[in-house]
């Protein structure tokens, strides 16, 4: 029966790539009983469980493993591999367009369990065929009914050279004719280069007009994959033939690949046998450096544009070590405005820490993205051939470090109550003072110096004491990164005396003077003169006189003895630029 189709499914792309002394290989099985033949129906029917055995030397270390499994239908994404639970990690799927069939291939990376168990049989079961049954006269009759399962493993081995492996997945399918590019290639010794394909439903006795080539050479391994039947149902690394409906195949390509060469071209052809490619696995000697950075920690001061860059340069997942001076460029927005350049050799997976103090330019705002970059001249450019030339930078989104804006803040006033001390309340501006409500208000201050350490913090902003004014209160403001200070004055301002104008000269022990509240200390030149009601001054002070008592000082009446009671007249001068006029009033005496 010859029959032609068309299929769709998700393109051969690279997943992951291992740099070092490594190497791969593959270990798996059918779940067919037999190939698919001329016979319609489901002959050859396919069993749930199949084993293989993985037997590696003790030199070989296992560095990953992936299983693969695949099957005709929807799929089934839950197995089992030596009774352990599996679900599938990613998936891929295929769809006929003439046909209208689907097909699945599964992963799931199980890596932990191999090394726990080691080398021994391993059994995939509980994989659920019954769509194929379902559609017997669809698979069966097109003779496209498979399942199977593999593992890649991926092992160092310290006596190998430095290889390159890089793994490639999907799922695409033939005929007529299939072409899949291999990119990050990267051969600089073609010694001993390897290829290796994870393939489903290839048949024995089909080989009409099927091909695979590698860059237009035809690649072959007689008498196990003919050049015109490599895709058989073979297992190159057991040398089986037995494989029904599935291959696991390793060819060498030393001659079919070139020194320098990036990417390779796979081209698959039939003239009728269907093929779906699941995995391709490439191993080329590789002695490159592999550069790449990080930024550790960017170290800011506040209201400044210069930047400390920590950073790391790193040689990992390499084959060989990074020279020294290679060169290291950070920009800003994309403007250079830094270059400094690796000290020491590199090894392979060594790493090298480094700082270089930057300063923006004018031109770049508030926030921007620093990037640094290694091998890189400044202009974009290395100096270093390396494995990946993609992976040798890192950039962080930063913003400058500005000190939080206040508003200005006015002086307080209040009495004075004596030698320009007073009395203040200013807690209110602990909300007043600031601009932006994420801003944090931290606390006043006496002084500069206890304002910039945040130490001795005013704790009775509400009432608090002036001894002296003008007298500065500091106030300290965060936010995230930074602190501001500013300050407020105190002032105090002469207010009017109070007069009480009763005098008691009964020795009672009330009253017994004639007593002007906010006077002295205060209004310190004023001058105070008594007179009786005829107008006759009898006492006459000022601040370096005691209260007047009763006694008269001056006048008809000066004898030694209390004044008479009545009502007697004061006329104060304040001598106080605020106060011009006098004061002027009566007091009551009883003597």
């Amino acid at each position: 029966m010859v029959f032609s189709c068309l299929s769709f499914g998700q393109n051969v792309s690279l997943y992951e790539q291992f740099n070092g002394r490594y190497d791969f290989t593959f270990v798996g099985n059918t779940m067919n009983l037999g190939e698919n033949n001329l016979n319609l129906g489901c002959v050859n029917l396919l069993v749930t469980s199949s084993a293989a055995v993985v037997n590696l030397n003790s030199n070989q270390v296992i560095e990953r493993v992936y299983l693969y499994w695949a099957g005709s239908g929807l799929g089934d994404f839950n197995v089992q591999l030596n009774s352990v639970p599996i679900t599938a990690q990613r998936t891929f799927s295929n769809n006929s367009i003439s046909s209208g069939l689907p097909y699945f291939s599964a992963f799931a990376d199980i890596t932990p369990q191999v090394i726990n168990t080691g080398n021994g049989t391993y059994v995939l079961s509980n994989l659920d065929i019954s769509q194929t049954l379902i559609n017997e006269s669809g698979y069966c009759n097109n003779r496209t009914n498979f399942a199977g399962w593999a593992m890649l493993i991926v092992y160092k081995d310290m006596s190998l050279p430095l290889n390159q492996i890089n793994i490639y997945d999907g799922l695409q399918s033939i005929p007529n004719a299939l072409n899949i590019t291999l990119n990050s290639l990267n051969v600089i010794d073609n010694n001993n280069a390897q290829i290796g394909f994870i393939a489903w439903e290839g048949d024995k006795n089909l080989a009409i007009g099927e091909t695979l080539k590698i860059n237009g050479n035809t690649l072959s391994n007689p008498p196990l994959n003919p050049a015109n039947n490599a895709f058989n149902g073979t297992n190159s690394i057991t040398g089986a033939s037995n494989l029904y409906n599935m291959d696991l195949d390793i060819y060498n390509i030393q001659n079919n690949i070139a020194i320098g060469d990036t990417s390779a071209q796979i081209q698959l052809t039939s003239g009728q046998d269907v093929v779906f490619i699941n995995t391709i696995v490439t191993k080329l000697n590789s002695q490159l450096p592999d550069a790449s950075v990080t930024i550790n920690s960017n170290i800011q001061n506040c209201n400044s544009k210069n930047i400390l860059v920590n950073y790391t340069v790193s040689n990992t997942n390499c084959t060989s070590q990074l020279p020294a001076g290679t060169p290291i460029a950070i920009y800003a927005n994309g403007q250079v405005i830094g270059q400094t350049q690796t000290t020491t050799i590199i090894p392979i997976d060594g790493s090298e820490t480094g700082q270089l103090l930057v300063t923006l330019p004018d031109a770049i705002t508030n926030d921007f993205t620093l990037t640094i970059v290694v091998d890189d001249t400044g202009n974009g450019q290395g100096i270093v051939t390396e494995i990946l030339e993609n992976n040798n930078q890192f950039s962080n989104s930063l913003s400058l470090w500005i000190a939080p804006n206040y508003n200005p803040l006015a002086t307080i006033f209040g009495c004075n109550q004596g030698l320009t001390g007073g009395i203040f309340n200013f807690s209110e501006y602990s909300n007043s003072v600031l601009t932006n409500t994420t801003d944090t208000f931290i606390g006043f201050y006496e002084s500069l110096t206890d304002a910039t350490i945040s130490t001795n913090a005013i704790n009775n902003p509400t009432n608090y004491t002036a001894n002296t004014t003008p007298k500065e209160i500091f106030i300290r403001i965060e936010n995230q990164h930074c602190f501001a200070i500013t300050s407020f004055l105190l002032q105090t301002r002469n207010c009017p005396p109070i007069i009480y104008n009763f005098v008691s000269g009964n020795n009672d022990g009330a009253n017994e003077t004639f007593f002007i509240d906010g006077l002295r200390n205060i209004f310190l030149n004023f001058e105070l003169e008594l007179y009786n009601r005829w107008g006759k001054l009898i006492w006459t002070g000022n601040n370096n006189s005691p209260d007047w008592d009763g006694f008269a000082t001056k006048g008809l009446l000066f004898d030694n003895s209390k004044v008479p009671t009545g009502t007697y007249y004061y006329i104060l001068n304040l001598n106080d630029s605020d106060y011009p006029d006098p004061l002027i009033g009566w007091l009551y005496f009883i003597k």
